[in-house]
């Protein structure tokens, strides 16, 4: 057995002489050299949980090469959690017990998210028809379900995930990811650390919060979106991203002039595995939806699209609401399988005066029953399998 131990100096001479003495080939190294190293014949790398040491370069390099990744120490058990690792070792584990969890399965370096990580697209025409809302509890629900979820806003014109969940519009956040991103320099180390973590009924969320003033909104171009989005198919396995209502043309990289106003949007839902199109149950939302669906699909091809029907109730459609906008959206658009989120003023109240998500302050409000289906039929019909990148493929043949 060989082992790579890339440990804080003191701690490393230690773990290394005894693993030496129970046979255990080792080499001592520096954790920013392992990415670069031959690791042919390797079958582990020890490595302490923190966001200095464990980068995604080295997740990257370990799990091409088939090397199990050991976390050990006091760090942030966070990050190893954001890539798929197990649970940090404690820092004086013992030969035995190391070598009891290089033995313990037989799968290399945990389950890395590029595997079959994917970018969620959420779309609604004007008139606040429920975009941000969604999203959020979206991502919770996926989180939920055992997957580690990043949500990102991309709304140039009202961004209001941060006001949603009651963080600070100091962060970061999106705005600097996208720098980065033009940089080349963004990675998942580097998106852990721009975005907020925050805690919800259904696991941790990754929080990139959006523009603190839609003023900045060039700052969000799509070449910088697409780099964003791509780093963030390495960073954990669901990015869930909320766009803007207006769908521009991409700015050309060839072209000198401004940006587009909408073109993070489109870049959006251009490098989107899956988009979900939410509509307001009333005659004009109806309307506002279908006039913008043709645009849509337009722009997303053969991407898969999940329509919502939100806010439904018998008020402004009549008794057969649902009957209603099902036998609408098919007749003008063709749309056949709609999902349909109840209307919970209650729930909705209740999640902004505590600026939480509605699952948080009404675990058994119908409107989470009925999000949780969607994100189920997201994962029955939307699964991305591993080293498919059809929303990057898309999107770099437009830039080209």
């Amino acid at each position: 057995m060989s082992v790579i131990v890339a440990l804080p100096p003191e701690q490393a001479s230690i773990i290394a002489a005894d693993l030496e003495l129970e046979d255990v080939d080792v080499v001592v190294a520096e954790p920013s050299t392992v990415a670069g190293m031959p690791l042919d014949g390797v079958d582990a790398v020890l490595i302490s949980p923190s966001r200095g040491q464990l980068t995604g370069d080295i997740v990257r390099a370990c799990d091409r090469a088939g090397v199990r990744l050991i976390p050990i120490g006091t760090g942030d058990s966070r990050i190893a959690a954001r890539f798929g690792l197990p649970e940090p070792l404690p820092a004086d584990a013992s030969a035995q017990r190391i070598i009891a969890a290089l033995t313990a399965s037989d799968s290399p370096a945990g389950d890395h998210p590029s595997a079959s990580s994917r970018v969620i697209a959420v779309w609604g025409p004007h008139g606040a028809p429920g975009r941000s809302t969604l999203a959020v509890q979206l991502a919770v629900e996926l989180a939920r379900g055992g997957r580690h979820t990043a949500l990102v806003d991309a709304d140039s014109v009202a961004p209001s995930l941060a006001l949603q969940l009651g963080l600070g519009d100091e962060s970061p956040g999106l705005a600097a990811a996208c720098r980065r991103a033009e940089l080349g320099s963004l990675d998942a180390a580097e998106l852990s650390r721009l975005s907020t973590p925050v805690e919800t009924s259904g696991g941790t969320i990754e929080v990139l919060a959006g523009l603190n003033r839609p003023s900045r909104w060039p700052e969000l171009t799509a070449r910088r979106i697409h780099g964003t989005l791509a780093a963030c198919r390495d960073w954990l396995d669901e990015t869930v991203v909320d766009v803007a209502a207006e769908i521009d043309a991409e700015d050309d990289a060839l072209d000198p002039g401004p940006p587009s106003r909408h073109a993070a949007t489109a870049a959006a839902l251009l490098e989107a595995d899956a988009v979900v199109a939410v509509l307001s149950a009333d005659p004009l939302g109806v309307s506002r939806f279908l006039r913008g669906h043709a645009e849509l699909r337009h722009l997303i091809g053969d991407t898969p699209l999940t329509v919502v029907a939100n806010r439904v109730r018998p008020g402004p459609l009549g008794i057969d609401a649902r009957g209603q906008v099902r036998r609408t959206l098919e007749r003008f658009a063709g749309i056949e399988d709609v999902a349909f989120l109840p209307y919970d003023q209650r729930g909705a109240d209740a999640a902004a005066l505590h600026a939480r998500p509605i699952a948080g302050v009404a675990p058994r409000s119908h409107l989470v029953a009925a999000v949780r289906r969607i994100a189920a039929g997201l994962g029955a019909r939307g699964e991305v399998t591993a080293g498919s990148s059809r929303g990057s493929s898309r999107a770099a043949r437009r830039l080209r």
